[in-house]
């Protein structure tokens, strides 16, 4: 049996996907459904259950002797969050909880962390476990700060040798894009924001950049394509002896009229790109530049190529935003 949490949402929902393509079995779902579509991201997928996130330990714990993986992707992702005491219950309470029940049940423990753990970038973006390098990074909101506080806590666990589960990974995604974050609102990508003006030739509006080494728009994002994201989860399920903090991005800064521009030319329409101001409680908040070092993911043997970004923008809007209720 695998459990993937947030196995309903955007990214999660994609992994199940993929582990039924590769002929997984006994797949639960932990997540809340509520009252909109996102019940139709996993309408498709033959599951062994789908529990509600309130009851995971009681699930857990009833069914320890089937678990052979815990792919854990829930957590409040909303980098605009401000409650930090429920961004703590669910992204670093909860996470030491099922690293706790994977060490005991002898289960593989993949997680969700982000690089939003890296703050501004002043300390580069290496997924470097050390404790020492860890502790620099100041990540700019709560949600990054949870992130970094479970990747530290995970770090001086095996720095003191404490007993771990069998294979512990933590991926630490870029700005990831694709198909099932219609349920997302204003955490959803750049690329799902913009497509209902480009589709309806209207002007995209951008913010423009309060950083002077910046231009309007051509502040620098990863971009990655959660297809790859699901392949390298995928990877690690089934290298087992393989643990540690990863990044997982595209491995190349792209600029965001880059990727408006993709939208445009993926549509067969002239692009009409313009700027916006930030609202002012982002301006101090916001990353000018993100790049994933994969060194560390291409050391240890993974070396499927990740998809461009304007390929997989095409996949996107073609396949998915370009013809509604299509789900993963």
């Amino acid at each position: 049996m695998i459990i993937v949490t947030g196995g309903a949402g955007f990214i999660g929902s994609n992994i199940v996907a993929k582990l039924e393509q590769h002929e997984y079995k006994d797949i639960v779902v932990i997540d809340w459904l509520g009252n909109d579509d996102k019940w139709k991201n996993i309408a498709k997928r033959e599951l062994a259950g789908i529990v509600p996130p309130e009851q995971t330990l009681t699930y857990l714990h009833e069914h320890k002797e089937e678990i052979d993986a815990i792919i854990h992707m829930g957590a409040i992702s909303a980098t605009t969050e401000t409650n930090a005491d429920l961004i703590i219950r669910s992204n670093f309470t909860l996470s030491w909880d099922l690293w706790c029940f994977c060490r005991d049940n002898d289960a593989q423990f993949i997680y969700a962390s982000s690089a939003a753990t890296y703050g501004n970038g002043d300390y580069g973006f290496f997924d470097n476990d050390n404790i020492t390098y860890l502790n620099q990074l100041t990540p700019l909101n709560p949600y990054g700060w949870s992130k970094a506080l479970f990747d530290r806590k995970i770090a001086r666990e095996v720095l003191e040798k404490r007993r771990t589960p069998p294979q512990y990974v933590g991926l630490k995604f870029f700005n990831v894009y694709g198909p099932n974050e219609y349920h997302k609102d204003g955490q959803k990508s750049v690329v799902a924001h913009i497509f209902p003006d480009v589709k309806d030739n209207k002007e995209v509006k951008l913010f423009k950049s309060y950083h002077p080494q910046y231009k309007d728009g051509e502040q620098l994002r990863d971009f990655v394509w959660v297809e790859d994201i699901a392949d390298v989860v995928l990877w690690f399920l089934e290298h087992k002896e393989i643990s540690g903090l990863f990044n997982v991005g595209s491995g190349e800064a792209r600029s965001f009229y880059d990727l408006a521009k993709a939208v445009f030319i993926a549509t067969n329409k002239t692009p009409l790109i313009g700027f916006k101001e930030m609202p002012e409680t982002l301006r101090e908040k916001y990353q000018y530049f993100t790049k994933a070092d994969l060194t560390k993911l291409r050391q240890i043997g993974y070396t499927q190529p990740m998809t461009p970004l304007e390929e997989g923008i095409r996949q996107y809007v073609q396949n998915y935003l370009n013809t509604p209720d299509i789900y993963k």
